[in-house]
């Protein structure tokens, strides 16, 4: 039985250990031990849930562990799973049994897919890419490591998402764009156009926006 510690003990995190439960292999290959979190009071005056076990940063992985990174923003996901791939740790896939993959995709390790999540067909996805419930990728796309979908956002056909690209609830991507590395596609926003990276664009069309 392998042991399931999960990096984040925020809302998101709460939100992947729900989600775990939910997965093949629950208590038949895996349970969750607990939270990695640098805020020891993460949990406090919540119930229900798995302890906080260390920080990422001070744990060293035990025999039987695996992982699972629950951070939104793809900078700081990077930055953690980083950490544990250097201890040696190994990071799972967890799928909703609702999400679904089309024909011949093709993903990498640290998948986190919520309820009701879609990827279209022929898609490639790198390294710990993150879908939210409803969250949608298209036939013929190329998502890079550590890119988030958000919930009920939707990424159309043909289009290239860099790496750690995150894409807020609620946006759409039209067909045959390209965004670039670590842009930010604001909330509700519709984009038209190509996205240079490091930039965060906001709106209907969406535009840059300077933070």
């Amino acid at each position: 039985m392998k042991n399931l510690l999960i990096i984040g003990a925020r809302g998101l995190g709460r939100e992947v250990y729900d989600l775990s439960c939910s997965c093949q292999g629950y208590e038949s290959e895996f349970i969750v031990r607990g939270f990695l979190d640098d805020n020891v009071d993460a949990l406090k005056g919540l119930n229900g849930y798995p302890p906080i076990i260390s920080s990422v940063e001070n744990y060293v992985p035990q025999d039987g562990d695996i992982f699972a990174c629950a951070l939104g923003n793809p900078i700081h996901k990077k930055k953690y799973v980083e950490i544990i791939l250097e201890k040696g740790g190994e990071f799972i896939n967890l799928i909703h049994p609702s999400a679904h993959i089309g024909q011949n995709c093709k993903h990498g390790k640290g998948l986190i897919m919520f309820n009701n999540s879609h990827i279209g067909q022929d898609v490639r996805l790198g390294d710990f890419v993150t879908f939210d419930g409803q969250g949608s990728v298209g036939h013929d796309c190329h998502i890079g490591n550590y890119a988030h979908i958000g919930a009920q956002s939707s990424v159309a056909g043909f289009c290239m998402i860099a790496d750690c690209v995150m894409i807020n609830p609620g946006a759409h991507i039209i067909p045959h764009c390209k965004i670039g590395e670590n842009a930010v596609i604001g909330i509700g926003s519709i984009v038209i156009n190509k996205v240079k990276p490091n930039t965060t664009v906001f709106g209907n069309p969406a535009k840059r926006i300077d933070l």
